[in-house]
């Protein structure tokens, strides 16, 4: 019975909040109008709390404080000071909320790390006490400043808790060496107080969307696996969140809190019943299906517990699998934050920072493959990806966020570049568009997180199912399309003044012969079969050409149709037939 105590809740007015403050209304999040609101956020991940995934030192530095440690080992504790007052100076500016808001994010999540709020426990003058420090709290005020200029919500996420609060110690900046938060009161108090402190701070500002309370606790309690995903009660995860949600409410009553299960934020066992009427329910959802069965558990708990429920993270996957998962969730009316929105060499967000030669011989340094830089060397290196992390540095992953937004609405295809005929057009700048209808490729997504498919084999340019690589050939835009399987096609939409005959080149490399393609568009085939002989391997290019293909006047959607794969493609070329 007791899993069905909040169907008794008392239902509360809308006019018991401020105008504007997101809240619970039954199984919706509503503005203070009354409205349903479906939060379409990215989360801010590597601003304040850095994971070695994102920098690229995961395979030797994945917590944040061992990352800090290489790099002051590396260029002394004053430099490595200078570099990270410019990494997060850079790391998010308001030209990137403004950017977020104009691609069509209506919320954004801060991953917070206490440690810019409040000393940790061992640095603490007087036990017992909590020294606030100005720096995180400022970086906030900004952050929501500019949020609130572009009409967007800001929730906060506690993901780094002091102490830390996961095995998977990357995510919270765990030190196992040290007390973990589960496993000191002062930690726990700690956390507590820095709620206290940014309810006071936040209490009557509307664009604040939620607090989060705890990001992806994993943790065993009682059970045998590590990071708490076989917890049955939850009971110190639970009593601590309680604790949490009682001393925010004794501050701040209007804002809406959500919270999270062990097992990186999935585990509700023993969870029930929620204790505040003004909360919902957050989950992951990485590297499965993207079927109504993959959330089933969260759905039968919204029903059961007439509890709002939010998708807190989610991303690190194709942008088939994104369109994918952000339909399922919109179809049930459930709100949703991306993950993360800046990365080095990043494929599957938003941008990606670009790694400079310099930074790659740091990492060989750090990865025991070179010999050690100097430190002039190094803090210049580390300066130059600072400098990386500004937005007009970054490269926009304009098909992420096509695929996120446009994708979802529509299997309309779009034109990734203006391609106006005669002239070469590029394998790799084929349409923005749905698979299937932009293009055809058989690897598409990551739906199991066990084993990791590449849906990208070449792990550049686009976030597609698409393969590309980079290129070797003397005329290029740097890429090239490989791994073409038998069946595979790509669109390309293209612009011609007056119906033309042209010849059109087909730039390949092969191995051996047999690779066959021909073109069409949408009312069928407009080429022959052209058989592509080996080119002597796949970096020797070589040109075939389809005679007399007719386009007609305006724009075209041609298809690349590859019959038989197993060779590079470069670009088609199109030339005015001598007739």
């Amino acid at each position: 019975m007791k899993k069905i105590v909040l169907l008794v809740f008392i239902s509360f007015s809308i006019a018991s909040f401020g105008q504007g403050f997101l809240h619970r209304n039954g199984q919706e999040i509503v503005d203070g109008n009354g409205k349903n609101i479906v939060l379409r956020g990215l989360g801010l991940g590597g601003w304040m709390v850095q994971e070695g995934y994102m920098l690229q030192t995961g395979s030797f530095a994945g917590p944040q404080h061992v990352i800090k440690q290489k790099i002051t080992d590396l260029i002394g504790a004053k430099n490595t000071e200078d570099f990270y007052d410019a990494y997060k100076v850079n790391g998010i500016t308001q030209r990137d909320i403004d950017s977020l808001a104009a691609w069509g994010f209506n919320s954004v999540r801060l991953p917070m790390h206490y440690n810019l709020y409040t000393l940790p426990l061992e640095q603490e003058v007087v036990s017992g006490q909590n020294t606030w420090l100005e720096e995180g709290f400022e970086m906030t005020d900004e952050l929501l400043k500019w949020c609130a200029a572009n009409k967007i919500y800001l929730i906060l996420d506690l993901h780094a808790a002091p102490g830390g609060q996961g095995k998977d110690a990357n995510i919270s900046d765990y030190d196992p060496a040290k007390p973990s938060l589960w496993e000191s009161t002062a930690n726990q108090d700690k956390m507590v107080a820095l709620w206290e402190k940014l309810a006071e701070r936040y209490k009557d500002n509307p664009w604040i969307g939620a607090y989060d309370i705890i990001n992806e606790p994993n943790w065993n309690f009682t059970g045998t696996n590590q990071n708490g995903c076989d917890e049955n009660s939850n009971a110190p995860l639970r009593a601590l969140q309680v604790r949490v949600t009682n001393a925010i409410r004794a501050i701040d009553k209007n804002h809406l809190i959500f919270i999270e299960g062990n097992c990186w934020g999935n585990n509700y066992d023993g969870m029930f019943p929620l204790w505040d009427e003004n909360m919902a329910l957050s989950f992951h959802k990485y590297w499965n299906q993207n079927d109504v069965a993959s959330i089933q558990k969260m759905l039968d708990y919204r029903t059961q517990y007439n509890v709002p429920i939010w998708l807190g993270e989610s991303g690190e996957n194709s942008n088939v699998w994104f369109k994918e998962a952000i339909s399922l969730m919109e179809s049930n009316n459930i709100g949703w934050a991306f993950w993360p929105m800046k990365k080095i060499e990043n494929l599957a967000g938003v941008t990606s920072v670009k790694k400079t030669p310099e930074y790659e011989q740091l990492l060989q340094y750090w990865n025991n493959k070179s010999a050690k830089p100097s430190v002039d060397f190094g803090k210049k290196a580390l300066m130059q990806i600072a400098e990386n992390f500004k937005i007009e540095n970054l490269t926009i992953r304009y098909d992420v966020i096509d695929a996120m937004f446009r994708q979802i609405q529509t299997t309309e295809t779009k034109k990734y570049k203006h391609h106006s005929l005669p002239g070469k057009v590029f394998a790799s700048e084929y349409d923005l568009g749905q698979n299937g209808y932009a293009y055809l490729d058989k690897d598409i997504a990551n739906y199991d997180g066990t084993k990791f498919t590449k849906w990208n084999k070449g792990g550049m340019m686009r976030n597609d199912g698409v393969d590309i690589e980079s290129c070797n050939d003397t005329m290029t835009n740097g890429f090239q399309v490989g791994f073409i399987d038998d069946g595979e096609w790509l669109q390309y939409t293209v612009e011609v003044k007056t119906k033309t005959s042209f010849d059109i080149a087909v730039r390949y490399a092969s191995q051996a012969s047999g690779g066959k393609l021909y073109l069409e568009d949408g009312n069928g085939r407009i080429s022959e079969t052209i058989t592509i002989p080996s080119s002597g391997g796949y970096d020797k290019w070589k040109t075939v050409t389809l005679k007399n293909v007719i386009l007609k006047q305006g724009i075209n959607k041609v298809k690349v149709r590859f019959e038989k794969g197993n060779f590079n493609f470069n670009f088609l070329e199109f030339k005015k037939s001598n007739k």
